[in-house]
Protein backbone atom coordinates (compact mmCIF):
# COMPACT_ATOMS: atom_id res chain seq x y z
CA UNK A 1 0.00 0.00 0.00
CA UNK A 2 1.63 3.24 -0.77
CA UNK A 3 0.76 5.85 2.26
CA UNK A 4 3.20 8.58 0.74
CA UNK A 5 1.35 11.90 0.58
CA UNK A 6 3.96 14.34 -0.07
CA UNK A 7 3.50 17.81 0.92
CA UNK A 8 -0.16 17.90 1.83
CA UNK A 9 -3.18 17.26 4.38
CA UNK A 10 -5.37 14.28 4.40
CA UNK A 11 -8.59 15.48 3.21
CA UNK A 12 -10.82 13.67 5.84
CA UNK A 13 -9.04 12.83 9.23
CA UNK A 14 -8.79 8.95 9.97
CA UNK A 15 -10.92 8.29 12.81
CA UNK A 16 -10.79 4.91 15.02
CA UNK A 17 -12.71 2.08 15.00
CA UNK A 18 -8.64 1.74 12.78
CA UNK A 19 -8.22 -1.37 10.32
CA UNK A 20 -4.96 -2.72 9.35
CA UNK A 21 -5.21 -0.18 6.45
CA UNK A 22 -5.96 2.42 7.94
CA UNK A 23 -3.84 2.49 10.84
CA UNK A 24 -0.86 1.86 8.93
CA UNK A 25 -1.88 5.27 6.79
CA UNK A 26 -2.09 6.64 10.27
CA UNK A 27 1.56 6.12 11.01
CA UNK A 28 2.80 6.96 7.63
CA UNK A 29 0.96 10.08 8.10
CA UNK A 30 1.74 11.03 11.64
CA UNK A 31 5.75 9.98 10.35
CA UNK A 32 5.27 12.63 7.67
CA UNK A 33 4.01 15.43 10.07
CA UNK A 34 6.93 15.02 12.49
CA UNK A 35 9.05 14.85 9.11
CA UNK A 36 8.12 18.54 8.10
CA UNK A 37 9.32 20.17 11.78
CA UNK A 38 6.36 22.06 11.86
CA UNK A 39 5.01 22.30 15.17
CA UNK A 40 1.93 24.24 14.54
CA UNK A 41 0.89 21.86 11.84
CA UNK A 42 1.52 18.68 13.88
CA UNK A 43 0.25 19.93 16.94
CA UNK A 44 -3.11 20.05 15.25
CA UNK A 45 -3.23 16.13 15.64
CA UNK A 46 -3.81 16.09 19.02
CA UNK A 47 -6.64 16.96 21.32
CA UNK A 48 -6.31 20.54 22.55
CA UNK A 49 -5.86 18.59 26.04
CA UNK A 50 -3.78 15.86 24.72
CA UNK A 51 -1.71 14.46 27.76
CA UNK A 52 1.87 13.51 26.67
CA UNK A 53 5.01 11.94 28.34
CA UNK A 54 7.92 11.94 26.14
CA UNK A 55 10.72 10.20 28.30
CA UNK A 56 11.00 12.10 31.56
CA UNK A 57 8.55 14.88 30.52
CA UNK A 58 5.18 15.72 31.02
CA UNK A 59 3.03 17.82 27.81
CA UNK A 60 -0.36 18.75 28.17
CA UNK A 61 -2.19 20.54 25.68
CA UNK A 62 -1.21 21.87 22.24
CA UNK A 63 0.59 24.58 23.12
CA UNK A 64 2.64 22.84 24.98
CA UNK A 65 3.11 20.72 22.33
CA UNK A 66 4.06 23.25 19.93
CA UNK A 67 6.45 24.47 22.07
CA UNK A 68 7.76 21.05 23.34
CA UNK A 69 8.37 20.48 19.04
CA UNK A 70 9.62 23.90 18.64
CA UNK A 71 12.23 23.35 21.03
CA UNK A 72 12.96 19.75 20.07
CA UNK A 73 13.73 20.52 16.53
CA UNK A 74 15.93 23.47 17.68
CA UNK A 75 18.33 20.85 19.38
CA UNK A 76 17.74 18.10 16.90
CA UNK A 77 19.61 19.20 14.21
CA UNK A 78 18.73 17.11 10.56
CA UNK A 79 15.92 15.22 12.22
CA UNK A 80 14.64 12.32 9.96
CA UNK A 81 12.15 9.81 11.09
CA UNK A 82 10.93 6.57 10.22
CA UNK A 83 7.67 4.77 12.04
CA UNK A 84 6.84 1.42 11.91
CA UNK A 85 3.01 0.22 12.49
CA UNK A 86 3.76 -2.24 15.61
CA UNK A 87 -0.02 -3.47 16.65
CA UNK A 88 -3.29 -1.84 16.72
CA UNK A 89 -7.18 -2.11 18.66
CA UNK A 90 -9.75 -0.12 17.86
CA UNK A 91 -8.73 3.02 19.01
CA UNK A 92 -5.33 2.37 20.07
CA UNK A 93 -2.13 2.16 17.86
CA UNK A 94 1.99 1.38 18.89
CA UNK A 95 4.52 2.27 16.51
CA UNK A 96 7.90 1.49 16.86
CA UNK A 97 10.70 4.10 15.36
CA UNK A 98 14.15 5.51 14.54
CA UNK A 99 15.17 9.24 14.25
CA UNK A 100 18.55 10.45 13.31
CA UNK A 101 19.65 13.79 14.02
CA UNK A 102 22.74 15.72 15.08
CA UNK A 103 23.30 18.38 18.11
CA UNK A 104 24.91 21.82 17.36
CA UNK A 105 28.25 20.61 18.09
CA UNK A 106 28.13 18.31 15.02
CA UNK A 107 27.91 14.89 17.02
CA UNK A 108 25.24 12.64 15.05
CA UNK A 109 22.46 9.85 17.30
CA UNK A 110 20.04 7.30 16.09
CA UNK A 111 17.21 7.31 18.48
CA UNK A 112 14.98 4.32 19.10
CA UNK A 113 11.81 4.54 20.63
CA UNK A 114 8.14 2.88 21.01
CA UNK A 115 5.51 5.01 21.60
CA UNK A 116 2.09 4.33 22.09
CA UNK A 117 -1.21 6.27 21.21
CA UNK A 118 -4.83 6.76 22.12
CA UNK A 119 -7.42 8.45 19.94
CA UNK A 120 -10.46 9.95 20.52
CA UNK A 121 -13.72 9.43 17.88
CA UNK A 122 -12.79 12.29 15.99
CA UNK A 123 -9.58 10.87 15.31
CA UNK A 124 -7.11 13.33 17.25
CA UNK A 125 -4.65 11.56 19.95
CA UNK A 126 -5.44 12.20 23.05
CA UNK A 127 -2.84 10.71 24.97
CA UNK A 128 0.96 9.48 23.82
CA UNK A 129 3.75 7.66 25.89
CA UNK A 130 6.84 7.57 24.47
CA UNK A 131 9.69 5.75 25.39
CA UNK A 132 13.03 6.38 23.62
CA UNK A 133 16.99 6.08 23.99
CA UNK A 134 19.40 7.52 22.21
CA UNK A 135 22.31 6.02 20.43
CA UNK A 136 25.63 7.91 19.53
CA UNK A 137 26.79 7.49 15.76
CA UNK A 138 29.37 8.32 13.49
CA UNK A 139 28.07 10.69 10.68
CA UNK A 140 29.43 7.47 8.67
CA UNK A 141 26.94 4.99 10.13
CA UNK A 142 23.72 7.03 9.45
CA UNK A 143 20.81 5.26 7.29
CA UNK A 144 18.30 8.27 6.61
CA UNK A 145 18.87 10.08 3.70
CA UNK A 146 16.49 12.33 2.03
CA UNK A 147 15.61 16.27 1.98
CA UNK A 148 15.12 17.51 5.39
CA UNK A 149 12.73 18.99 6.05
CA UNK A 150 10.18 17.07 4.42
CA UNK A 151 8.21 13.20 4.41
CA UNK A 152 10.62 10.07 3.73
CA UNK A 153 10.63 9.32 -0.21
CA UNK A 154 8.06 5.75 -0.92
CA UNK A 155 11.17 4.39 -2.56
CA UNK A 156 13.34 5.28 0.69
CA UNK A 157 13.52 1.90 3.41
CA UNK A 158 11.34 1.55 6.09
CA UNK A 159 12.09 0.00 9.78
CA UNK A 160 11.37 -3.44 8.48
CA UNK A 161 13.96 -3.05 6.27
CA UNK A 162 16.85 -1.66 8.30
CA UNK A 163 19.23 -3.29 10.64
Amino acid sequence: MNTHLPNSQPTAIIAPPFTLETATLKVRLAEDGWNSRDPARVALAYTEDSTWRNRSEFVVGRGQIRAFLAGKWERELEYRLVKALWAFSDDRIAVRYQYEWHDVAGRWFRSYGNELWEYDERGLMRRREASINDVAIQETERKFFWPAPGPRPAEHPGISDLR
